[in-house]
């Protein structure tokens, strides 16, 4: 069990959010009597947040609690070679049908949404092939491993609520794809690297850059334009993590119509570092993102129906965001057998750091955050 306790600011904003995170683990177990070794295992997480605001930007934002995640993850060896993992979120709840009011992005509009605040969602269902330390395959649907948030996923995981705010408000969370990944260990650095399907541009906004073209408004994914995704993680450097991430494809032909007549490729390239030793923790991240023809995307989107539930917003042609904390374990510093960290935080992104043609920059969109709490 883990109870978190922290505080943001922002420029005009305060909000205390507390959050409490229940998990389960089970050792792995014979999947029959007349098998023999380690074959099954699950585990599983739940956490409740709670929040308290304070906004002069929004001043009639309330106070809320949110189920945010119950996951269940399970993985079963076939043989000592293949193994399948799934994993099923429920997400904000469950499903149904609810209204948002969005008092920034649509001027005070109210959206239909088909979910009751979230969703049933399959995170992960792949099946991996392990053929040599330095060169594996695994096909099916798992994680785009982009940035921090693609590895520091679980609650305990990361110091805050909630995962990075500079990560959430440019790349989509989580971001799961389905396609084909090679994966492996060279002397002193693992790879990733990924053929997956791509994003689709009518959910490219001005708030939140291409994280809501992650696609899944429809029962299919459309795949007609793919993308690229790699990573690279050094070892072997004592208490220390560095690593490189990054992503490219193009985004115009998972419209659901052939609006859009330009190509819209999206690159993104990422760097992240971490320092951990004893009670002493240290990570930032940086993500830089461009859309080509992002003018022509804008004009687009502007006239997509309002049944399709998307922004409509113009969008930059380049966006950025960082973020750096610290934690210290104050309980393992005073000789208690518990964890119990003082952290902070620092958030820094533009969502329309550049834009194209009669596209307008808003520096609304230019943001940054502190936050500060206890574990």
């Amino acid at each position: 069990m883990r109870t978190t306790l922290g505080s943001r600011m922002t420029a005009g904003t305060a909000a205390l959010a507390a959050t409490l995170t229940l998990a389960l683990a089970a050792p792995r177990m014979a999947w029959s009597a007349e098998e023999t070794g380690e074959r099954f295992e699950y585990k599983g997480y739940a956490t409740l947040n709670y929040y308290h605001f304070d906004w002069e930007t929004d001043p009639q934002r309330r106070d809320a609690v949110d189920l945010e995640r119950l996951a269940i993850e399970a993985e079963y060896k076939l043989s000592p070679r293949i193994e399948v993992e799934a994993e099923i979120e429920f997400e904000h709840g469950g499903t149904g049908s609810a209204m948002e009011l969005d008092r920034f992005e649509e001027s005070g509009e109210y959206e239909s949404e088909v979910e009751k605040g979230g969703e049933v969602k399959v995170e992960e269902l792949a099946a991996s092939f392990f053929i040599h330390p330095a060169f594996n395959v695994r096909v099916g649907h798992f994680i785009v491993p982009i940035g921090f948030a693609a590895k520091l996923d679980e609650p305990v995981d990361y110091f805050t609520v909630e995962r990075s705010e500079a990560e959430r408000a440019i790349l989509p969370v989580l971001w799961d794809e389905t396609g084909a990944e090679i994966f492996g260990d060279l002397p002193g650095v693992h790879y990733q690297l990924q053929v997956v399907n791509g994003l689709d541009a009518t959910g490219f906004s001005s708030g939140n850059w291409i994280a809501l073209g992650h696609q899944g408004r429809f029962e299919t994914v459309t795949a007609e334009n793919w993308a690229f995704a790699g990573r690279l993680d050094a070892q072997g450097i004592p208490s220390t993590r560095l690593g490189v991430s990054g992503y490219f494809g193009n985004s115009r032909d998972n419209r659901p119509k052939p609006d859009l007549h330009s190509p819209a490729y999206v690159g993104i390239l990422s760097a992240h570092a971490e320092w951990a030793n004893g009670p002493w923790v240290a990570r930032g991240v940086g993500i830089w993102g461009g859309l080509s023809n992002s003018e022509a995307v804008s004009r687009a989107n502007a006239n997509l129906s309002n049944k399709l539930n998307v922004k409509g917003t113009p969008v930059g042609a380049q966006a950025y965001a960082a973020t750096a904390e610290a934690g210290v374990d104050v309980l393992r510093l005073a000789g208690i057998k518990q964890s119990g960290y003082v952290f902070g935080r620092f958030d820094a992104y533009d969502t329309m750091w550049k834009t194209q043609g009669q596209v307008l920059d808003n520096p609304a969109w230019q943001r940054t955050a502190w936050t500060g709490g206890v574990n």
